[in-house]
């Protein structure tokens, strides 16, 4: 059982990219192969930013994890989110609504709220080694440099 006393909370980002975590089952908490967050974003913020990945087993600088997305939006309505890769091979924008569970079994996959819009979504990833190491696109990468 998780308690909401167990979830640590923390605010990632700033300005534009503001969002607000709950770690439900962080990396050092018990279970098998599981990891549970919870984003709040804003509306006209952006959350999974820049736009990162991790679909290599490349330790101690990439894991290997597949995700999903469960959006909830106040009031219900329509947000888009995103999902590439560098060769290309995967490069779709999608429109969720509200009750909409995205799966992003590859590539950077940034989320936006939009103005007026505020995002929830329970973020679930899974992989072979319980550890999230992401990789940032190297296009956007200059966003957490400045």
């Amino acid at each position: 059982m998780i308690r909401p006393s167990d979830v640590g909370t923390l605010t990632r980002g700033s300005g534009s990219i503001a969002r607000h975590i709950r770690n439900a089952l962080p990396e050092d908490a018990e279970a098998e192969s599981l990891l549970i967050v919870e984003v709040i974003t804003p509306g006209g913020n952006w959350s999974s930013y820049p736009p990162h990945k991790h679909d290599r087993d490349a330790l101690p600088d990439e894991s290997y994890l597949e995700e999903t997305y469960y959006h909830r939006l106040k009031p219900p309505r329509v947000s888009p989110s995103s999902a590439s890769t560098d060769d290309c091979s995967l490069d779709e924008t999608l429109t969720v609504g509200d009750g909409d569970v995205v799966l992003v079994p590859k590539g950077y996959h940034p989320v936006g709220a939009p103005h007026g819009y505020d995002l929830y979504y329970l973020n679930t990833m899974a992989g072979p080694k319980r550890v999230w190491r992401f990789h940032n696109d190297p296009a956007h990468e200059w966003l957490i440099k400045s």
